[in-house]
């Protein structure tokens, strides 16, 4: 049973990509990106969302109320959930250049794409994930 859930979830994770819908691209250059110590964190997604897709949303937004509670109130680390398929999301996305289901998260005038880490462990090992969100960010504040 595990070997089935393994290989569905592979299965998944290699249709997203091959199909185009996780595909990502990000440009270099791009205005929306500043050189300020606040954190920004993207979550774009579809309309149709899947249990994996919820989870990434779900599991990243734990992991910044986990780890900066403060950071969140007061602004310095700041979360959207975008939904491509509308104006907001789109607009958003084609600054960021930005062409897919994406975990993205802006430190330091940087781009970091958390989308690959975000779909293989949002729900099968979430706890990995947060670690993954928190070491990105951890680094915009040491």
């Amino acid at each position: 049973m595990k070997k089935l859930n393994y290989l569905l979830v592979l299965l998944t994770l290699v249709s997203f990509s091959y199909y185009g819908n996780s595909q990502t691209v990000v440009k270099k250059s791009d205005s929306k990106v500043s050189e300020t110590n606040k954190v920004e964190v993207y979550y774009f997604h579809n309309t149709r969302r899947c249990a994996t897709c919820n989870a990434v949303e779900d599991v990243t937004k734990a992991a910044l109320e986990e780890y900066y509670p403060e950071q969140m109130k007061s602004g310095e680390i700041t979360f959207q959930s975008l939904n491509l398929e509308e104006d907001t999301g789109e607009t958003v996305a084609r600054e960021l250049g930005v062409s897919g289901q994406t975990l993205l998260i802006i430190l330091n005038g940087k781009k970091k794409d958390l989308t690959n880490d975000a779909f293989m462990y949002a729900k099968t090992k979430p706890e990995k994930l947060k670690e993954k969100v928190n070491k990105v960010i951890s680094s915009a504040f040491n």
